[in-house]
This record gives C-alpha cells, structure tokens and sequence, in this order.
C-alpha cells in the first residue's frame, strides 16, 4: 500500500501527487497561443483547482519555481501572480529562464508544494 495519493495519473504524469501532508503539483498554460499574461492567469487557475481538489488552496504554497522562457516576461507575469497569491502567504519563490519547454508555444510553467489543510 502506498502512502502517495495521486489524482489524474497518466503513465507520463499525475495532476498533482500527495505525500506527507504536502501537495505536488505542476502546471502549464492550456492555451500555447495566448500572451504571457493570459497564459500566466490561465495557468493559476489550473493550479488552483488542483490544489482545491488535493486539499489544500493557494494561501498554503510553501514553494514555487517559475520557468520562464524569456526573463522580458517577468514583470507580466509577476503582474498576474501579485495579483492571484493572496496578501501575506507568499511563498518561497524561484523563476528560472529556461532556453525552452515541451511545447514551444509555452511560455510560463510552474513547479509548487502546498501544504495540505
């Protein structure tokens, strides 16, 4: 019996994965075609219905790694994330610029843990 819980697992992937109290989970924009801010706004609201579904909620991330591919995006997308990472429960953040993701019309990813609760 594992003590992993995993929601929406695929043979290359799950949604998110649940392990010790902390929520896993990564997530991409589902529109490739879309600016950075869209992207970016589309991508949260992904997340966040994971993190709901996982138990957990945006006020709970304890970590995020952003990955850009190009750093000229970072301001439009800090925009977005200001705005959707509710006052006072920021968490600990790194955005990394990558030469390019799996889809070369991505242009944002986000790798999180989240506490459960």
């Amino acid at each position: 019996m594992s003590d992993i819980q995993r929601a929406g697992t695929t043979r290359r992937y799950s949604d998110f994965c649940v392990h010790n109290g902390v929520v896993h989970c990564v997530e991409v924009p589902p529109d490739a075609r879309a600016d950075i801010s869209t992207q970016t706004a589309q991508m949260l609201e992904s997340l966040e219905r994971f993190l709901i579904a996982a138990g957990s909620s945006k006020d709970r991330l304890l970590m995020a790694t952003l990955y850009l591919v190009d750093m000229a995006d970072y301001a439009a997308v800090n925009a977005v994330w200001d705005a959707w990472v509710p006052e006072g429960t920021a968490p600990c953040r790194a955005c990394v610029q990558v030469v390019r993701l799996a889809d070369p019309g991505w242009r944002v990813e986000v790798a999180i843990q989240a506490a459960l609760g």
